[in-house]
């Protein structure tokens, strides 16, 4: 009796080791070639926030609302004799790993990405009185600091615009040099060429120098 039981038993592990053995061949089999396990494909920093085409152009990046939000500065036309060069708000977001990065060291760290969401000037009346108020998105630009991929710009920033007037681009090539890196490199080279001085979460969080 007792080796009838011990025979069961032995011929109940045989077939739990067979299952085992033939869910991790099936699991092999389905797996794509090449593929990698879920932290290799989405590790931290810029690879999870942003993607990029085989030929270098950024494609339109999402979820950057949930990221911190720096601040939104506005030059209208009013008060550049109807011809500001960035008329819109702009609202900016920072990752939030990048954030963290800044708050400590104060300075950006390699994979920063800031994005500049667009929009217009809308009513200026409300219930608070006359002023400034948004109105619709209208565009949305990005500033993505790399080593690797932009080692010949200044500070390793790399600057694309999906446009002005919505519908946007899905993807785009980075801004000429001159286009952007030029007068961050003249105007913020003291601040890791990000104009923080106008983002007041990042004048706040800055480490104060003693």
């Amino acid at each position: 009796m007792l080796g009838s039981s011990r025979t069961a038993v032995t011929a109940i592990v045989a077939v739990l080791v067979g299952i085992a053995g033939l869910s991790y061949v099936l699991a092999r089999a389905v797996a794509p070639a090449g593929a990698q396990p879920a932290a290799a494909q989405a590790p931290k920093g810029q690879a999870a926030l942003v993607e990029f085409t085989t030929d270098g152009k950024l494609k339109q990046p999402v979820g950057y609302r949930k990221w911190v939000f720096v601040g939104s500065p506005l030059t209208p036309n009013d008060l550049n004799d109807g011809e500001a060069s960035f008329p819109e708000f702009h609202a900016v977001y920072i990752d939030p790993e990048s954030f963290a990065h800044y708050e400590k060291t104060g300075e950006y760290r390699d994979g920063t990405v800031l994005i500049k969401e667009l929009s217009s000037v809308g009513s200026r009346k409300s219930p608070a009185g006359n002023g400034y108020n948004q109105g619709e998105f209208t565009g949305l630009e990005a500033a993505i600091k790399d080593s690797k991929r932009f080692k010949d710009e200044p500070g390793n920033w790399g600057y694309f615009s999906f446009g002005h007037k919505y519908p946007l681009k899905k993807e785009v090539a980075p801004n000429p040099t001159a286009a952007c890196n030029a007068c961050h490199d003249q105007n913020a080279k003291k601040t890791g060429l990000v104009f923080s001085q106008y983002y007041p979460v990042l004048r706040a969080v800055a480490p104060k120098s003693k």
